[in-house]
């Protein structure tokens, strides 16, 4: 092999790899570009999600709210129960206290 032939072997081999290496980066690049229709779609699905997570919070909100409320209005009925078992414990009393009243007499 004499020097011509090695001068375009090399050249012919350092084409071949930029081709391949041209192309490769043509066929990466087809395929991860977006289209305009993957970016809409990504636009609604963002504003989808968006809207999910106000509708969460919302829910969230709710629940928080009825909880206390619905607290609130447990501890106003067990105030009500206890005051109402101590007028029942104190009408028993009485009425234990008129009976011995009326049994001595």
């Amino acid at each position: 092999m004499n020097r011509t032939e090695l001068i375009i072997a090399t050249a012919i081999i350092l084409f071949v790899a930029f081709a391949l290496g041209w192309f490769t980066y043509w066929l990466l690049h087809r395929f991860r570009r977006v289209t305009g229709t993957d970016m809409g779609e990504v636009e609604r699905l963002a504003q989808e999600l968006h809207d999910a997570e106000e509708l969460r919070d919302e829910a969230i909100a709710y629940a928080e709210h009825r909880e206390a409320e619905l607290t609130n209005q447990l501890s106003q009925m067990e105030a009500e129960l206890r005051a109402a078992m101590d007028g029942l414990r104190s009408a028993r009393a009485e009425n234990e206290a008129l009976r011995a009243a009326s049994a001595k007499s």
